[in-house]
């Protein structure tokens, strides 16, 4: 009787052991799942062929918060890039919104879907044009055909600024598009060809005819329209396009600055390139506002365009997002410390609400072509 005792003893001895090593090992197995992966940061720069190109914007909608509706951005841009690859996205926020929740939204969603992750610019606005709107996404797209067998042209930011209502934005926006429309010309391309404009404005008061207005001289182009700031002091619009070539210019990159265009030795009023691929970053971010800490993003690009076998003397376009003038006045005066002052970028260059870092008092990013 104690033999059975004990061998009674020892089977339940062994079998709340091992209840408790499985407890054990399911208990770490649920701690491993627990774990969350930190999602991969985007690609500081992409090369891309040129040809290949397609541009689009996100509709606008205020449905849900600014995650929610980046990611519905996401979803309408993956569809009507009909299973091309987008290479580069910049997201204009306004609202309370943390900018830095676009990138980790922008990751988790290409991840998922294990698609190659976008170059990301993220840049705070003061305003959209729809009540509710927290987010605006631009994206560049490699589509399946070759459209542009002759290359496209860059033009910087046209129109510009005046002492006028800062809610009357129609005469400087004619302006902008009269310019626009004649680069378009010298570039010896047709208003049908302007692929996307994206037009910063003091206002959004009057967007119901903007966008009338963009739409009739441009029927075939992606538009983006924002606010740059909450509050204006002065009359803005200022509009640049990217546009698709009829004819292939004479050199693999063209610099234009017509005298009869209100020329600036700052940049290139538009840049044509015949280039097979161009570089497109994300934005390099200057933290303080010293000239240093400028001068030091700016390396850090060059670093960047290396690594795609390019260099700053290659860039054909370059956006700055400044918080104020002077930190604008201090990068305008860097910038040919690294570009080629004979051959100036075409350029966009405003200041705007905010970055997605608190220290974050400047941004940039480039379109450059490889050595």
């Amino acid at each position: 009787m104690l033999s059975r005792a004990l061998l009674l003893s020892f089977a339940v001895l062994l079998a709340a052991t091992s209840l408790l090593q499985a407890q054990k090992k399911n208990k770490k197995k649920e701690e491993i799942t627990q774990v969350l992966e930190i999602p991969p940061d985007p690609p500081a720069a992409v090369t891309v062929e040129t040809a290949r190109l397609e541009f689009l914007v996100s509709p606008l909608t205020a449905k849900g918060l600014l995650s929610a509706q980046v990611r519905e951005a996401i979803k309408n841009l993956r569809s009507q890039a009909r299973g091309g690859q987008i290479v580069k996205l910049r997201a204009f926020v306004a609202g309370t919104g943390d900018l830095r929740r676009v990138q980790a939204i922008v990751s988790d969603e290409f991840t998922d879907k294990k698609l190659p992750l976008p170059a990301l610019s993220t840049i705070l606005v003061g305003l959209l044009p729809a009540d509710g709107a927290q987010v605006l996404v631009e994206a560049v797209v490699v589509g399946k055909k070759a459209v542009h067998p002759h290359g496209l042209a860059f033009l910087s930011g046209m129109g510009g600024i005046s002492k006028e209502d800062p809610d009357q934005v129609l005469p400087m926006l004619d302006r902008a598009i009269a310019d626009l429309t004649k680069a378009t010309q010298l570039a010896g391309s047709l208003k049908s060809d302007v692929l996307r404009v994206t037009c910063l404005l003091s206002s959004l008061v009057q967007t119901g005819e903007v966008r009338s207005r963009l739409a009739t001289a441009f029927p075939s182009a992606a538009t983006t329209v924002i606010q740059a700031q909450r509050a204006h002091g002065s009359n803005l619009a200022e509009c640049e396009a990217v546009v698709h070539l009829q004819k292939a210019p004479a050199e693999n990159v063209v610099f234009l600055n017509p005298a009869d265009m209100s020329p600036s030795p700052n940049f290139s009023k538009l840049v044509l390139t015949k280039s097979p691929q161009i570089i497109l970053t994300g934005t390099q971010i200057a933290f303080n506002n010293q000239e240093s800490d400028i001068r030091l993003a700016f390396q850090r690009m060059d670093k960047v365009l290396e690594i795609q076998k390019s260099g700053m003397k290659k860039v054909l376009f370059s956006h700055l997002y400044p918080l104020s003038n002077r930190l604008l006045e201090t990068a305008q005066k860097i910038r040919f410390d690294f570009f080629d002052p004979a051959k100036p970028p075409a350029s966009t260059a405003l200041v705007f609400e905010g970055l997605p870092s608190i220290d974050a008092m400047l941004a940039f990013e480039l379109v450059a072509v490889p050595n």
